[in-house]
């Protein structure tokens, strides 16, 4: 298809009217994949409470909340200012470093 040969509005339409048949085969794809899980529901016995609460406590131990790190560094001057010593040292850091002094003097005791 030679896109050149439309002209403004034609290009328009052309966009709407894919983007209409994009929703309209979207919302197939979607009804044909919850026959599908609903089968294979079926197949196996299951219903849906069943299989939502498994999948709840299969989730659980997956997406558990981890405990955040505990801040190692602390600025000395302003306490609001912390730092894991993790990732990237955030710009206070640098400085701190840029400046000569020791990496150690912000260890929180």
């Amino acid at each position: 298809m030679d896109l050149s040969t439309f002209d403004f509005s034609a290009l328009l339409q052309l966009r709407a009217d894919v983007d209409a048949e994009i929703r309209r085969r979207e919302s197939e794809e979607k009804a044909k994949a919850a026959k599908q899980v609903l089968e294979l529901i079926r197949t196996h016995g299951l219903d849906i409470e069943d299989l939502a609460s498994k999948s709840a406590k299969l989730g659980t131990a997956a997406t558990a909340a981890r405990k955040p790190v505990e801040a190692k560094y602390r600025h000395p001057d302003d306490a609001s200012l912390s730092w894991t010593g993790r990732g990237r040292k955030p710009l206070w850091v640098v400085s701190w470093l840029d400046e000569g002094k020791s990496l150690d003097d912000l260890l929180i005791k």
